[in-house]
């Protein structure tokens, strides 16, 4: 892959959730917008089973789809949409209405050596699938904090052993990240 030309550096931050769930990555200027789609499903552990959207501006961007009013979003790059403190949306999920801001926080030189796109940091581990967006997150993480709770034992079983709210594991992130590079040809 040629090195690229800047790098953007992005917050990502799902909005809705509190305690704050974030991410903060670089990319390629020149990266597509299906490809940061799958940048962000990485870096907050989503499985890519639902449909998605970029809202940047007035403009939605997404696959190909007749049913959606989206703009075809295949041949658009990132840096044909956003700006250096641009901030935009990506939306996933459409029934439980996960939202993403997206902050373009600065512009930068490639690093010599780095593949991109790379994970800088995070806080907490993203919401599992199908719990309901943020209103159903929120009631999933108080029934799990009440082993009092009628459902706390079902919840604890649905999200598995190995769930923990509050980690965040960035080798992880990374390793999801570069799985995806390979499987998809970025390198």
């Amino acid at each position: 892959m040629k090195t690229p030309s800047s790098i953007y550096q992005l917050k990502i931050t799902l909005l809705h959730v509190s305690p704050p769930v974030w991410r903060r990555v670089q990319v390629a200027t020149e990266t597509s917008l299906p490809k940061l789609h799958e940048v962000v499903q990485r870096a907050m552990g989503w499985t890519n089973t639902h449909l998605h959207a970029f809202r940047i501006g007035n403009e939605l961007y997404g696959p190909p789809d007749p049913e959606m009013d989206t703009r075809d979003y295949r041949r658009i790059k990132l840096e044909d949409v956003a700006a250096e403190r641009g901030r935009f949306i990506y939306e996933y999920d459409f029934g439980d209405g996960w939202e993403h801001e997206l902050l373009v926080e600065k512009v930068l030189a490639p690093e010599p050596g780095t593949k991109y796109p790379v994970c800088l940091a995070g806080k907490r581990a993203g919401p599992p699938e199908d719990c309901g967006g943020p209103y159903g997150y929120a009631e999933l993480l108080r029934i799990l904090r009440d082993p009092k709770h009628a459902e706390h034992e079902e919840r604890k079983e649905w999200v598995g052993p190995h769930f923990a709210p509050e980690e965040f594991d960035l080798a992880f992130v990374n390793e999801e990240i570069r799985s995806r590079r390979k499987l998809v040809g970025w390198e």
